[in-house]
C-alpha cells in the first residue's frame, strides 16, 4: 500500500451512496451540457477553489468568464429535491456569495434536471428546493430550471425596431431622392 494513496480505513458502505462519487458524476454531466452548447471549459487544479469550473461563453469582443459551483440531489425530502448553496469551513455551512462563485448549477439526478441559478438568488436563502415533479412554476427556483441562456453571451448591440406611420389627414409626401415636399395627387 502506497503511503502518498492511502486506502480507506473502512470499505464503503454499499448501501449508502458514495456523495463524492455521485458529486463528480454531476460534474461529468455538467461538462457534458457545458460542451454541447460550445462553451469553453476549464477545470481548476485540485479542490481548494469554491467553483468546480470556468465556462467562457466567447463573445466578441469582450469575454466573460462565469465560475459555477456544481451541487446534486437524488432524494426527495419532504416532497422537494434538496441541496445546499454552502460550502463547509471547519463543521459550519457558509453561503456562498459574489466573492466566492457566479452561479450554481444544481443537478436534480433521478431527472437530469439541471438550475442554473445566479448566485445571488442563493445567498439569502442557501437551502435550495426544487420541485420539477410538480406543477410549481411559481416556486422560488422553476424559472432557473434549464436557464442556461444565463450563461450565453449579451448581444452587443440589441436590434432596433422601428414603427412608422403615415398620417391620411397630412397632404404632403417627402420624397427621399429630392427631400422636397410634393403635394399628392
Amino acid at each position: 500500500m502506497s503511503k502518498l494513496c492511502p486506502q480507506p480505513s473502512q470499505p464503503d458502505n454499499p448501501n449508502r451512496p458514495n456523495t463524492k462519487r455521485t458529486g463528480e458524476r454531476s460534474e461529468a454531466a455538467f461538462l457534458y451540457q457545458a460542451s454541447q452548447r460550445r462553451f469553453a471549459i476549464c477545470k481548476p487544479w485540485g479542490d481548494s477553489e469554491r467553483y468546480d469550473f470556468i465556462l467562457d461563453n466567447r463573445p466578441q469582443p469582450t469575454v466573460h468568464l462565469f465560475r459555477i459551483q456544481i451541487k446534486c440531489t437524488d432524494s426527495l425530502r419532504a416532497d422537494a429535491y434538496e441541496t445546499r448553496a454552502t460550502y463547509e469551513s471547519g463543521h459550519r455551512h457558509i453561503p456562498y456569495t459574489k466573492r466566492d462563485i457566479d452561479f450554481i448549477a444544481a443537478h436534480v439526478i433521478p431527472l437530469n434536471i439541471w438550475y442554473i441559478i445566479p448566485v445571488g438568488v442563493c445567498t439569502p436563502q442557501p437551502m435550495l428546493r426544487f420541485y420539477p415533479h410538480r406543477n410549481a412554476k411559481k416556486m422560488r427556483l422553476e424559472k432557473y430550471r434549464e436557464a442556461w441562456g444565463l450563461l450565453d453571451p449579451p448581444l452587443p448591440n440589441p436590434p432596433l425596431t422601428i414603427h412608422s406611420c403615415i398620417d391620411p389627414d397630412d397632404p404632403e409626401e417627402v420624397y427621399p431622392e429630392s427631400g422636397d415636399p410634393e403635394p399628392m395627387a
